[in-house]
């Protein structure tokens, strides 16, 4: 069922269920390492689906005698484990959907996988309301500007992608392309569904930086009225330990940076070299820098069951317009520094409001 086609800037294509691609410096290794992945992790997934259904009348006990034995009247532990029984089944259905349209000869269709992603994520985000009572406000989507986009965000918890996802794909109505990390191919969804539309799924540990570089510039280019570049300019979930890490090592290459962005208390220094990127692919994009505060301590599993057996989450999603005029191409850097010290700043502000 497998065909073999050449195409501008692929030396080498290969599709079939998955959507397996290989592309400049990726070879036929690689489809066979993609090919091994979810043979695990489609497997793994619905088998998990199975057992978390089949098994609620032993587990939803147990789950809450233990939320009782750690003296947590919100049941973090139980809320948490019917959020993933939700998700479960929700990518069971993605996959199966996603083989369907497969099966109809629609692995290329664009239109078809982002339908597919909004009904994904909207479920989603649905079930989180359900399971886990989060509750998300969005403040300045009417202020969303036209033409092609590229979007910062800050990055502090596990669902950010998920939400950024549901936020620009169903409640904006916007066609999102993410540079996402790698690790994220062992989720079955993102793995299939996200490579057939344009997202870059980077490697962070990649000796080559110009080679990611140029992966992110290719996700990029030819976007149009409607389409969004999304990218999370801290790499990486936010926490003091790793605020701390990240800045001892700027303070060592550039002590006058290191020294302003000390400032920050709550996001982590920005990486300019993706964003850059970005900018170079679309030089006509706008710009959104999106924030948000509810999420604070959630970006690990023992956080998030920590934070809700302790308050309701309600997450306050911040949508702020740069016209591309107003951002200085040729300093993206220290733009994007002074951004980020603005969004901190907004963000503790925030924080000590509530």
């Amino acid at each position: 069922m497998n065909f073999i086609r050449f195409v501008k800037r692929k030396p080498l294509e290969i599709k079939g269920f998955g959507d397996f691609e290989v592309a400049g410096r990726d070879n036929l290794r690689n489809v066979g390492a993609t090919f091994k992945r979810r043979m695990v992790t489609v497997p793994a997934v619905v088998l998990a689906a199975v057992v978390l259904i089949v098994l609620i009348p032993v587990w939803v006990p147990l789950a809450v005698v233990a939320d009782v034995v750690r003296r947590k009247s919100r049941l973090p532990i139980t809320r948490l484990l019917l959020f993933a029984t939700c998700w479960a089944w929700l990518e069971t259905a993605g996959v199966l959907v996603a083989a369907v349209l497969w099966l109809v000869g629609k692995s290329s269709s664009h239109g078809a996988h982002y339908a597919l992603q909004r009904w994904w994520t909207s479920r989603l985000i649905a079930s989180l309301r359900l399971t886990c009572g989060v509750r998300i406000s969005v403040h300045g989507l009417d202020e969303i500007p036209t033409g092609p986009i590229v979007a910062l965000c800050r990055h502090a918890s596990l669902a950010d992608s998920l939400v950024s996802a549901w936020l620009f794909g169903t409640r904006a109505g916007l066609r999102p392309r993410y540079v996402l990390k790698r690790e994220l191919s062992y989720d079955p969804c993102l793995d299939i569904v996200g490579r057939r539309i344009p997202n870059y799924f980077v490697d962070r540990a990649a000796s080559d930086t110009r080679a990611e570089l140029d992966g992110i510039r290719a996700m990029a280019t030819e976007m149009s009225d409607g389409d969004v570049a999304v990218i999370f300019p801290e790499g990486t979930r936010a926490n003091p330990v790793k605020r701390d890490r990240i800045l001892a090592k700027i303070e060592n290459r550039d002590a006058e940076r290191g020294t302003q962005l000390r400032k920050l208390r709550h996001l982590l220094p920005p990486k300019v070299a993706g964003a850059s990127a970005l900018f170079d692919a679309v030089p006509n994009a706008n710009v959104l820098v999106v924030w948000h505060v509810g999420f604070e301590g959630m970006d690990t599993f023992g956080g998030i069951i920590e934070q809700l057996g302790q308050r309701s989450v309600h997450v306050h999603i911040a949508i702020e317009p740069h016209l591309r005029q107003h951002v200085p191409t040729a300093q993206i850097g220290p733009w994007l520094d002074s951004v980020w010290l603005d969004v901190d700043a907004k963000v503790h502000g925030f924080l000590e409001r509530i």
